[in-house]
Order: C-alpha cells, then sequence, then structure tokens
C-alpha cells in the first residue's frame, strides 16, 4: 500500500470519522438496481442492432425491433425486479414478526439463542452475559440482531417501486445509445452499425467503471470485463443473424 493511500486509510479510521460514517444510514441498492438494467439494455439493444446487421435487415427494421425491445423489456424487467424487490421485503416483514412473537411469547427461549449465537463468536462468562443483557435489554435492538444473525438479514431494505423505475430509466436510457445512430437515415446502415458499435462498446466500458463505486477494485479492468462480456454477446447475437440469413436466403 502507498504512503498516501495509508495516511488516508488511517485518517478514515480516527474516532470522529468513525462516528460520523456509522451514523450514516445502510448504502442503497439502487446503484446494483441501475447497473444491472444498464447492462441489460445495452446488451439486449445492442444485441438485436448486431443480429439485425447480420441477418441483412433494414435499417428502419432495426430501429423498430430496437425500440419496441427497449420499451417491451425495460418494463418487463423492471415489473420483474418490483417482484424481487418486494418479495425480499414481504420476508423481512415476515422475519421481524415471528422475531417479535417469539420474544413476547418465549422471551428465555430468545435469550438462550442470542447467548449461543455469541458464544459460537468466542465470548464466554461475564462478558458474554453482559452481551446477552444489553442487547435483550433493547427491544429493536433485540429484534434487529436476531434478523441479522439468525436469517441473514442485513439493515438495508429496498424500495420495490424505486429499484423499478430505477432498473427502468437505466435500461431505456443506456439501451437507447446503441439505436441513436438509426435516427439519422442519411448515414450509410454499414457507418450505423459502425457507430452503434462504438456506442456501445463506451456504454459497456463506463457502465464497469460504475461497478465499482464505493469499492477498492479497479476501474479501468471492471471497464474492459464489462466491454469483453458485452462485445461477446454483441458477437454471438451477429453470428446468430449471419447463419440464419446465410441458411434461409442461401
Amino acid at each position: 500500500m502507498k504512503k498516501g493511500e495509508t495516511e488516508t486509510l488511517i485518517r478514515s479510521h480516527r474516532r470522529e470519522n468513525i462516528a460520523r460514517r456509522l451514523r450514516q444510514p445502510p448504502p442503497s441498492q439502487n446503484t446494483s438496481d441501475f447497473v444491472l438494467g444498464a447492462i441489460d439494455g445495452c446488451v439486449t439493444t445492442f444485441a438485436i442492432v448486431a443480429g439485425g446487421f447480420g441477418a441483412g435487415m433494414s435499417a428502419a427494421v432495426i430501429l423498430i425491433m430496437g425500440l419496441a425491445n427497449l420499451i417491451a423489456d425495460g418494463f418487463s424487467m423492471a415489473v420483474s425486479n418490483y417482484e424481487a424487490v418486494n418479495a425480499q421485503r414481504e420476508f423481512v416483514d415476515a422475519a421481524r414478526r415471528t422475531e417479535e412473537e417469539h420474544i413476547v411469547k418465549v422471551p428465555e427461549g430468545e435469550r438462550e439463542e442470542v447467548r449461543q449465537i455469541f458464544a459460537r463468536k468466542g465470548f464466554h462468562g461475564e462478558t458474554l452475559e453482559k452481551i446477552v443483557s444489553t442487547i435483550t435489554g433493547n427491544r429493536k435492538l433485540w429484534i434487529e440482531t436476531m434478523l441479522n444473525e439468525e436469517y441473514g438479514i442485513g439493515q438495508a431494505e429496498g424500495d420495490p417501486v424505486r429499484s423499478a423505475l430505477v432498473t427502468f430509466f437505466a435500461f431505456v436510457l443506456v439501451g437507447a445509445a446503441p439505436l441513436l445512430p438509426y435516427l439519422v437515415p442519411a448515414i450509410e446502415l454499414s457507418s450505423q452499425f459502425l457507430i452503434s458499435t462504438t456506442l456501445a462498446g463506451m456504454m459497456f466500458f463506463l457502465i464497469g467503471m460504475a461497478k465499482t463505486m464505493g469499492s477498492e477494485r479497479s476501474a479501468l479492468f471492471s471497464g474492459v470485463k464489462t466491454l469483453l462480456l458485452g462485445g461477446a454477446a454483441a458477437a454471438l447475437a451477429y453470428l446468430t443473424g449471419w447463419l440464419l440469413r446465410s441458411l434461409l436466403m442461401g
């Protein structure tokens, strides 16, 4: 680790900085919603462009198919993400109600669960009993501890509506990029495809870099990796279109 990075790390772990960081709410899952929608939007839309070009379709047909896919698939993906996040929220709510009921009906059993959980972490004797007493002395802390330790549920809970909207708009906005050249009829078909390929590549690379936000991973490596994966999907679509054209049209 370089000297400057070490100094930054030390500063971030000063008492006041730790306290400020812990006071912040858990990170939102909307970054992952955006990345999910953006990658899928760009991959599927450019796959249509590549497949259509490989099959010898006209610019108008490619544009129509691309736009139809953009709206329909974007909506479908948003609905799917809404249902997934909503199902997770319902699971968390059900688990919380279960723990609340257990604490009321079998408090000693729940205390024993807390005791055994922290005993497995290496605490014992008076220290263990103080931990149990502190946690079970606060109902909210008690429930959240059980949710985390027994069910593996973290503090962050997604908003299904917001997740769906973020996914949809990311899908549409990023997925529209490969279609932009086809909105200009004056450009030759081969040039349209070349520009579309360039725009899609830029989108894949930028999305890959965006995935590293808040992490220590290399933004350059992530960008290149996402670019290669997106390019592979487009290449498969192009080859499929070209093969079908060859087989059906001789």
